[in-house]
């Protein structure tokens, strides 16, 4: 169950990122109210999360794959370029969250 309400928190955090780029410097009420209602909902659930999962790799799967998927929607909806540099970085967050997650449960 924790990774399933991570899966939803993860979802929530990049619905809400990426509705702030929409959001005009929360000049724009729909944007906005999705960017706040996504962050709440999104640390809602990470903190129902903690009751089964550990907290490091619970924080490091949520912000790791968030990032992850944030980037790549840069990157394929945005217009946001995909340099080396930016493949490496994800690829080392992608690692990184593999390391810690493999003694993420208690």
């Amino acid at each position: 169950m924790g990774y399933l309400l991570l899966s939803g928190a993860i979802a929530a955090e990049v619905a809400g990122t990426t509705a702030l780029k929409y959001s005009d410097g929360f000049s724009r009420l729909g944007p906005s109210l999705t960017t706040v209602l996504g962050y709440l909902l999104s640390f809602a659930l990470l903190a129902q999360t903690l009751k089964s999962l550990s907290l490091g790799a619970a924080y490091a799967i949520w912000s790791g794959v968030g990032t992850a998927a944030v980037a790549a929607i840069g990157c394929a909806f945005l217009g946001e370029g995909m340099s080396l540099t930016k493949a490496a970085g994800l690829v080392l967050i992608i690692l990184g969250v593999a390391v810690l997650s493999l003694d993420g449960a208690h």
